[in-house]
């Protein structure tokens, strides 16, 4: 491996979701609401949600093969593959143990990690640290959900919110000198944060060891999503935009420098928050929350490759992604197109 100054690179993003479109006019037939209702105040309209015989490491495995393909790479180029995931298909393995077999990624390490709705970007900035120690080369990071396996159906305030997807991103190590004469998108700066005093208003609370789900409480729904929606939506905006602040400055930028917002589609109107407080024009941020709803830590690396293959993002640009969720955690990274 060169032992000149290399860089964070990212050559091919993919993503994948579930066929089954779930719409505010089918949850109206499940609980008491509205499409108007959810619409004003989510910016949602349609989810997806993923079959039984369709696990989260089938979601992350299709988006990592569109990823693959779009790199131009192979499954045997891997070195580490990286799921980031609430909701794995067990707790162990981890999931992307069976990523890695279904793809024949025989060359690769593989590991979860757990930071719900900031997951993939604390994925990146975990590979970010392997290929700058010179570990390991070519990683393949994803956020993968599938939430619809621990939403109260019953619960007219969370489960109008949560969809099912997946999304991958391959990032390479590249010398400096080589990004110079063949410019590839390279990330410039990484900043997380995290509040564990914070733990109560966004949670699974039942499942683990702190609280096993017995038959005595089957029926509380314990291993089902509670959030405080008001309390997460202030904690979300305030540290979404202090991130930003932040890794823009890191990467010696402005706010006006920043040509296109990849944020946690989790809510429109904390999008538009955190577009205001930037100041930048709301048409700066990629936004396909109607579509998917909030599918937490798939829902930076959906948004993304969407962008990429769309012709929003070109070359050249800065692009600023950042997430916030459970734990509580925060992330933000700008990448250079």
């Amino acid at each position: 491996m060169s032992t000149s100054p290399c860089a964070t690179t990212i050559i091919g993003t993919g993503h994948f979701v579930p066929e089954k479109v779930l719409t505010n006019a089918d949850l109206e037939k499940i609980v008491d609401t509205t499409d108007e209702w959810i619409v004003s105040r989510t910016g949602i309209s349609e989810r997806r949600i993923a079959a039984d015989d369709e696990p989260t490491s089938h979601l992350a495995t299709e988006a990592a093969k569109n990823a693959i393909e779009n790199a131009g790479i192979t499954a045997e180029d891997l070195d580490l593959i990286i799921v980031a995931t609430v909701t794995p298909d067990t707790f162990f393995p981890a999931t992307a143990c069976y990523v890695q077999a279904k793809l024949g990624a025989t060359n690769a390490v593989a590991f979860d990690i757990s930071a719900a709705c900031s997951g993939f970007l604390f994925a990146l900035q975990t590979a970010r640290h392997f290929i700058n120690t010179g570990n390991r080369k070519t990683i393949l990071i994803i956020g993968a959900e599938k939430l619809s396996s621990m939403v109260n159906w019953e619960d007219r305030n969370t489960c109008v919110l949560f969809g099912d997807g997946a999304g991958a991103a391959i990032l390479q190590h590249r010398p400096l000198n080589e990004i110079q004469k063949t410019p590839t998108p390279t990330v410039l700066a990484s900043v997380m944060g995290t509040n564990g005093a914070l733990t109560d208003i966004l949670r699974v609370k039942g499942g683990g060891s702190a609280c096993p789900v017995t038959p005595e409480n089957a029926d509380d729904k314990l291993n089902t999503i509670s959030m405080q929606g008001r309390e997460v939506y202030k904690k979300a905006v305030t540290a979404m935009c202090q991130a930003s602040e932040e890794a823009i400055e890191k990467a010696g930028l402005t706010a006006e420098d920043i040509k296109v917002v990849i944020p946690h589609q989790a809510n429109i109107r904390i999008i538009e928050a955190i577009i205001d407080r930037l100041g930048l024009p709301r048409e700066r941020a990629f936004v396909n929350v109607a579509k998917y709803g909030n599918t937490s830590a798939a829902s930076i690396p959906i948004a993304l490759d969407e962008a990429c293959r769309s012709g929003v993002i070109k070359s050249g640009d800065h692009v600023l992604l950042v997430a916030f969720g459970a734990g509580l955690t925060w992330a933000a990274t700008v990448v250079r197109w």
